[in-house]
This record gives structure tokens, C-alpha cells and sequence, in this order.
């Protein structure tokens, strides 16, 4: 048996604590071998429902299945399930092999079979050498790799990640992450990753499923969440989003005192709205493109407020009637195409985006 009946399924998962409803009965499913992240804010639940698939925290109602058995109620030594806490906890008078041939050792593996484990786990997460070193000789994300050679010898059905990457600087970060995407596809082990990073979510993961208040908003391929927010919020909480107070006129969005004509992609979206609804188009800065004068008949025009220099990427913040716009290019060569004088009229290109109610 394969696919989503030999993965996880969360079905209608629920958890309170006190009055307050922290699941409100979330069901997913991640099918065997691929990579799934829980995105939310702080309070989101994300966690909750990461300790309730490991055991550690029981859930209120509903059911976990992992690989087609029914493990809701089962301890958390029974599961089968590798975890990697944003904390490594790793036993610092112990050495890095000890540390990761620990859980073995409390499964009854033979010694000879425990040396022979953590020797092929060390080479996979590129650590062979450092099998004698102590915790406190290695780097931040030297012992995150050792944390998750702990969570991968025991050769789980399961990895469980809770922000395991937050307590790394931004560069050795993006080094680990690669690591991490690389480990996974080359074990296949399937796995379910907590984060609030955006961009770490969109990279790492087959799939991203976005909660919030305890429900689950939306999930599906990171292409797919990042291009098609569901409302309002999936839009602004996964990367930089532009929210234009837009009303629909015909086959053209009028905005303030200006019509103008959307992409085609949003003509079948358009079609269906009621003439002078309320809309918001959501569109990202990239999805724009600024051209220096004014807008002609048809076009959106605004006047430029802002340049923001980032080394690769620029932004433009452009004014357009009262509402603040950015515009973000992957090259600084837009500089070029100025002259840009804060003040100046500006024509605008919608490029894309999606219209939301």
C-alpha cells in the first residue's frame, strides 16, 4: 500500500484549552514521502497539532492515523515518529554519536547495529568526522544536524520538525535548509514541518498549509498558495501583497476615480461579480511593472513616493489615488530607467494578482 493511506491523516482534529478553542477540528493528510509545512503566526495552533500527532499532547476529539494504524491514543514511544524541537536538547556530557545512537539504546538495538546506524546516518548529514566531538564543540548548525540524525536513525514513518532552523543566523540557516531538502528527498521519509517563515515554507515544502486561529485556511502546492490566496489573510500573512480597494465595472476595476483594464487571468473572475461590487485585487509587487510618466486612458497611473535600494532587488512605493502600491523589481537596472524623482507621475502595469470579495 502506497500514497495517502500509507502517510498521515489528521481527521478532525480538535483541542481546548480552558474556553478556548486552539484546533477547531483540522483534517489533512500527507501522503507517504513528502514534505509538508504547518505556516501560521504565534497562536495559530501549528504546534498544538505538531504535539498531538507525536503524542505529547492528547487531542479533544478527533483521529491521527500514521502508515493505517490509529495511534490517537497511543504513548509516544509506540508511534514510530521522529521529532526535531527548535531546541535540540542534546546530552552534553555525551558525545555526538552517543547522543545519536541514544534512542537506539532505549529500543534494545545491539551495539554493534547502534555504531553501524550512526555511522550511516553521520554521513548523511555530512558529519562523519564529528562523531567523538562533544555538543558544546560544535556549531548552531552543526547541532542542528546532529538533532536531526537523532530524530532520523530510529528510521521513523514520520518526521516531526518544530521551527528547528529559527535559532540559526540568517546564513547558516539557508545552508541548513538546503541540507534539510536534500536529507529528506534522499531518505523519502515523510515529513511535517512547523514555521512561520514564509520563504522557508514555500522552499522546503511538496505542499503548504497556511492556519490560522486554529483552523486550517488553506493548503496545496506553494506555486499555487503563493499565486491563488484564498482571502484576505493566506494573501498578506505568505510574502509581500499589494490589497487595492477596487470596485468592478463591466470587464475593467475602477479605483478611486480611475478605470482601468485588469490581466486576462482575472476576466473569468471579473465576469462573475456584480456590477459596482467591492472588490480587493490582491497583486503582488512583482506583478507590477512601473513605467516613469503619465498613465494613459485605460492605464492606472500614481505618483512615485518612494525608492528603495536592496542590493538585488529594488522597490518602488508608488501613490496611487491615496493608497500606497509597491512595485518590486529582481533588478537594480530599473534605477537606470529612470530618471525616478520622488513626486513623479507613474504608470502602472497589473501583471497578474487574483480578486478576492
Amino acid at each position: 500500500m502506497t500514497g495517502r493511506e500509507d502517510g498521515l491523516t489528521i481527521t478532525a482534529v480538535g483541542k481546548d484549552f480552558g474556553p478556548v478553542q486552539v484546533l477547531k477540528d483540522v483534517s489533512l493528510s500527507v501522503p507517504r514521502g513528502e514534505f509538508h509545512t504547518l505556516l501560521g503566526p504565534s497562536g495559530s495552533g501549528k504546534t498544538t497539532l505538531l504535539k498531538i500527532v507525536a503524542g505529547f499532547t492528547p487531542a479533544a476529539r478527533g483521529s491521527v492515523t500514521l502508515a493505517g494504524r490509529v495511534i490517537t491514543d497511543m504513548p509516544p514511544e509506540h508511534r514510530n515518529i521522529g521529532v526535531v524541537f527548535q531546541h535540540y536538547a542534546l546530552f552534553p556530557h555525551m558525545t555526538v554519536a552517543e547522543n545519536i545512537g541514544f534512542g537506539l539504546k532505549m529500543r534494545g538495538v545491539a551495539k554493534a547495529e547502534r555504531a553501524s546506524r550512526v555511522e550511516e546516518v553521520l554521513r548523511l548529514v555530512r558529519m562523519a568526522d564529528f562523531g567523538q566531538r562533544k555538543p558544546a564543540a560544535l556549531s548552531g548548525g552543526q547541532q542542528q544536524r546532529v538533532a536531526l540524525a537523532r530524530a532520523l536513525v530510529i528510521k521513523p514513518q514520520l518526521l516531526l520538525l518544530d521551527e528547528p532552523l529559527s535559532a540559526l543566523d540568517r546564513k547558516v540557516r539557508q545552508e541548513v535548509r538546503e541540507e534539510l531538502k536534500r536529507i529528506q528527498a534522499e531518505t523519502g521519509v515523510t515529513t511535517v514541518m512547523v514555521t512561520h517563515d514564509q520563504e522557508e515554507a514555500l522552499f522546503l515544502a511538496d505542499r503548504v498549509l497556511v492556519l490560522e486561529g486554529g483552523a486550517l485556511r488553506q493548503q496545496g502546492a506553494p506555486t499555487d498558495i503563493y499565486s491563488h490566496p484564498a482571502d484576505e489573510f493566506v494573501a498578506g500573512f505568505l510574502g509581500a501583497i499589494n490589497l487595492l480597494a477596487v470596485t468592478a465595472q463591466g470587464q475593467s476595476l475602477r479605483l478611486g476615480n480611475q478605470t482601468f483594464a485588469p490581466p486576462a487571468e482575472l476576466a473569468e473572475a471579473l465576469a462573475k461579480a456584480n456590477p459596482g461590487a467591492a472588490l480587493q485585487l490582491a497583486v503582488r509587487p512583482e506583478q507590477i511593472l512601473v513605467q516613469p510618466g503619465a498613465a494613459l486612458p485605460g492605464q492606472l497611473g500614481g505618483r512615485l513616493i518612494a525608492t528603495e535600494f536592496g542590493g538585488p532587488v529594488v522597490t518602488l512605493r508608488v501613490e496611487v489615488e491615496g493608497q500606497a502600491v509597491s512595485v518590486l523589481s529582481l533588478s537594480p537596472d530599473v534605477l537606470a530607467a529612470g530618471p525616478w524623482e520622488i513626486g513623479m507621475p507613474v504608470c502602472l502595469v497589473i501583471r497578474g494578482g487574483r480578486l478576492l470579495p
